[in-house]
């Protein structure tokens, strides 16, 4: 494990550097080669606002090694969050860990939102604060509250976790969630935007069914799980709390041996994305399967 202890000045430089380290050592330790048998767990500190270049720099340096993790928290405060390292606590750093194992894995990314037929265009925001303050060239908080059915009033933690936005990219729908309503009605994300951007108003499907779906396809790939380390974000379990299926959905993840934590960002190939629970399955010593 690598500490990233300035994610201000972060280079892909140094992100070679971090990498070239870490696979060194597991190289050292002989225990399989890295090819196929090693991925990567990234935590970043969740106030940082640096997550998406240090990401996509991180990425650069680790080629075709699957990475995730998280952003952390701070328990919905949002005043200070920190990674641990070596016996203490670090602001505005990473920690990045390789996992070089023989053991079969298999790193997975999903969420359960869907897309809406409401299109947004953000037509004024600061990409450094992650601020947005026209939709629509309107007021973004009116803009939102209206595609989401609610007057502006009405837009708190319950909404934001059940009606977020969504990013078309690829093809694919990542989600954009919400920080807070601010004093001059623009919001502040959790994610990257910018103006230009397009987002779409999203909608919940079935948490569990989604977290179902792609547990029991890690395990068809690797076998009976030894463990899953995860990172769900923290508006996923707010959504559970307010729809009733908390203990559902825990009572799953426990059978399936998932450990994690709730973050305020989540991590995936470079990737920071929002609503979604990432994580890797590993199976059990001499399971007969392969994530290849």
């Amino acid at each position: 494990m690598r500490l990233i202890s300035e994610l201000e000045h972060f280079t892909l430089h140094d992100a070679q550097g971090v990498i070239d380290g870490l696979l060194s050592t597991c190289r050292d330790a002989g225990l399989a080669s890295v090819k196929g048998n090693t991925f990567a767990i990234t935590l970043l500190d969740g106030l940082s606002s640096r997550e998406e270049l240090v990401l996509a720099t991180l990425n650069a340096a680790l080629g075709t090694i699957p990475q995730f993790g998280g952003s952390a928290g701070d328990d919905e405060r949002l005043a200070n969050t920190h990674v641990f390292f070596e016996g203490r606590f670090h602001t505005g750093a990473a920690t990045v860990m390789l996992v070089n194992t023989p053991l079969d894995f298999r790193v997975f990314s999903t969420h359960h939102m869907q897309a809406r037929e409401e299109k947004l265009v953000v037509t004024h925001a600061d990409a450094k604060s992650r601020t947005v303050y026209e939709l629509n060239a309107e007021p973004a908080a009116e803009a939102y509250a209206r595609a989401v059915g609610v007057a502006v009033e009405e837009l708190d933690r319950k909404v934001f976790a059940l009606r977020p936005m969504g990013v078309r990219i690829g093809g694919h729908y990542f989600v954009r969630s919400v920080q807070r309503v601010n004093a001059d009605r623009s919001l502040t994300f959790y994610c990257a935007v910018e103006t230009g951007i397009v987002m779409t108003a999203m909608e919940p499907g079935s948490l569990l069914e989604s977290v179902r779906k792609q547990i029991e396809a890690s395990e068809r790939v690797v076998g009976p799980p030894l463990v899953t380390i995860g990172c769900d974000c923290f508006l996923r379990r707010l959504e559970a709390e307010f729809t009733g299926v908390v203990d559902e959905v825990s009572d799953f993840l426990r059978h399936h041996k998932v450990i994690g934590f709730n973050t305020y960002g989540e991590q995936f190939d470079g990737m920071h994305i929002n609503q979604t629970f990432t994580g890797v399955v590993i199976g059990q010593p001499d399971a007969g399967y392969s994530h290849n």
